[in-house]
């Protein structure tokens, strides 16, 4: 009898927001864990090799977004790929993407007519911890949707805050961020 052998779920969603394109679901992922990986990545990875040992993330560590769960069940798959199932989610997926540096997971997820061309992350920026306040709408079966959320940070400047209330919507059928309004 032939060996059984298994092939990944691929799922065809919109390229122009994170999980786009042809996505395997499949886990777990090498996620990057030294310097050296992160340098692999490319030069916009590169201004973060240096703090890469102290912002990789083991994939049975809790998530940088702090929803409670091991980030190779929270925000992993996301930045690996597999589509946000709400807004909240991709919210949450940001805030890791900024904490690790990953530029191009934040340029995925941005909606393609607010997506900057060019994005630089501060390499002195740490961020902390993500506070989310309020969701609206932004449900598996909802087309947008908007979270209020707190996002802490230390810089050299010292330990500081910020609160933005942002909006969700969808590009075919993929979760996208379009803009937020900071606040106080």
């Amino acid at each position: 009898m032939p060996p059984i052998t298994t092939t990944p779920n691929w799922r065809r969603v919109s390229p122009n927001c994170a999980g786009g394109g042809k996505t395997p679901r499949v886990s777990p992922v090498n996620w990057p864990r030294s310097a050296a990986d992160f340098r692999s990545l490319g030069p916009a990875a590169a201004a973060f090799a240096d703090r890469a040992e102290s912002s990789a993330v083991d994939d049975s560590k809790p998530c940088p977004c702090r929803r409670g769960e091991v980030f190779a069940e929270c925000c992993g798959p996301l930045l690996a790929g597999r589509p946000a199932p709400t807004a909240e989610a991709l919210m949450r997926s940001r805030f890791t993407a900024f904490a690790l540096g990953d530029t191009g997971y934040l340029r995925r997820s941005w909606h393609p007519d607010t997506r900057p061309d060019r994005l630089d992350l501060d390499p002195d920026r740490r961020w902390q911890f993500l506070e989310i306040h309020a969701v609206t709408g932004g449900g598996p079966f909802e087309q947008t949707g908007t979270v209020e959320f707190t996002a802490h940070y230390r810089d050299p400047g010292g330990r500081g805050r910020l609160h933005e209330t942002s909006r969700f919507t969808r590009v075919d059928g993929a979760w996208c961020y379009l803009d937020g309004e900071i606040g106080e």
